[in-house]
């Protein structure tokens, strides 16, 4: 053939996606609000505007997106360090905690690798797994809605790399106590990292979550996964952080998207640290929410199982889901169906929860 038979010949094949990328499940975002007498209670962000400190943040930050944000976050780093009581080598920052559990799977995992982690917890572990070339391992949650320690354990292999004990759990909200985390730690491998995802973290209560910093401090092989997207109020802005081992967090940092991180989100994060009293009160406002919602519905006859984030989970199987959801829809109240397993209900302002109140007391058993 011709150079100009070449250039002129039908080109039949196209590119194609990897099997692992054409296969994955797509993730399910909670539905959107489409007017003012929608209550948007699918998905966990908070209600409250946010703070004052980093609207005002962003706004004098506004003016020079021009430029590139500080790729290594060196300000952030050092005032989560402060605020944990850590070193800035040992944070490692990205576009959301998910975005950061990229970075952990992208980092620790190859091929054939596997993570092992509780289901149904946060609906992106699967995928982030998948999406490396790595094997995801789903553990069934046990009775109370919580993760199985001891099957998880069982379930360790010669290729395990990474175990995500998410805590509080999403969508059931039940936390892992500090002594089970501690008896789990002591039991698997030092080479295999335990991810603690504390997404929810600020939402429970005192002693009911783990010391995970006092637990990393005694085990080099944890890893502790937090976010400002929802008890900070910047899900917008997508922003999140690890706390690791040194060499683990230098490892974070080099396979992070280069300038992932915007420097509005950077200067917001900050400063909602700097307003931490605030967060708390707004914070205990929905703890206090959450406490009143459990008791009415517990009261009508559903049983729940006790919630640290800020949603309640209502086990349900198809039947009943299906009656849920449409019952929610036509009543304007947006929550979020995991079909086969039940519904999660974000926690939000009085008015809103009373209305979650009300149609559920009609649709009890």
């Amino acid at each position: 053939m011709t150079p100009d038979q070449l250039l002129t010949a039908p080109d039949t094949a196209l590119p194609a996606l990897r099997g692992a990328v054409a296969g994955l499940p797509s993730y399910v975002p909670g539905r959107r609000s489409a007017g003012a007498d929608i209550a948007a209670l699918a998905s966990n962000e908070s209600h409250y505007d946010p703070l004052p400190a980093a609207v005002a943040a962003v706004a004098e930050a506004a003016g020079r997106m021009n430029r590139y944000p500080d790729m290594a976050a060196v300000e952030l780093r050092e005032r989560i360090a402060r605020h944990l009581g850590v070193t800035a080598a040992e944070v490692a920052v990205g576009p959301g905690s998910v975005g950061v559990l990229q970075q952990i799977i992208t980092g620790l995992c190859d091929a054939g690798d596997e993570v092992i982690f509780a289901w149904r917890s946060f609906e992106a572990y699967p995928i982030l797994v998948e999406l490396a070339g790595a094997r995801p391992v789903r553990i069934p949650l046990d009775d109370a809605e919580g993760h199985d320690l001891d099957a998880m354990a069982a379930a360790v292999t010669d290729r395990t790399k990474v175990i995500l004990l998410c805590t509080p759990n999403n969508p059931t909200g039940v936390p892992i106590s500090h002594s089970r985390i501690e008896a789990f730690l002591a039991a698997v491998r030092s080479d295999i990292l335990v991810v603690i995802d504390e997404a929810y973290v600020e939402y429970a209560e005192a002693g009911s979550d783990p010391d995970s910093l006092a637990l990393y401090r005694q085990y080099p092989n944890a890893c502790i996964l937090r976010t400002f997207s929802k008890a900070y109020g910047l899900a917008g802005l997508r922003v999140g952080y690890a706390v690791a081992g040194p060499a683990i967090a230098e490892g974070l940092r080099r396979t992070a998207l280069p300038f992932s991180v915007s420097a509005l989100a950077q200067k917001a994060a900050v400063a909602s640290l700097d307003a931490g009293e605030e967060m708390e009160a707004r914070v205990a406002a929905v703890r206090q929410e959450r406490s009143r919602m459990a008791a009415q519905l517990e009261a009508q006859g559903w049983k729940l199982q006790p919630s640290q984030g800020n949603f309640l989970w209502i086990r349900a199987d198809d039947d009943l889901l299906a009656r849920l959801v449409d019952a929610f829809n036509g009543a304007g109240i947006m929550v979020r169906a995991y079909q086969g397993d039940g519904v999660r209900i974000t926690v939000a302002d009085p008015a809103s929860n009373d209305r979650v109140l009300r149609l559920l007391e009609a649709h009890s058993a």
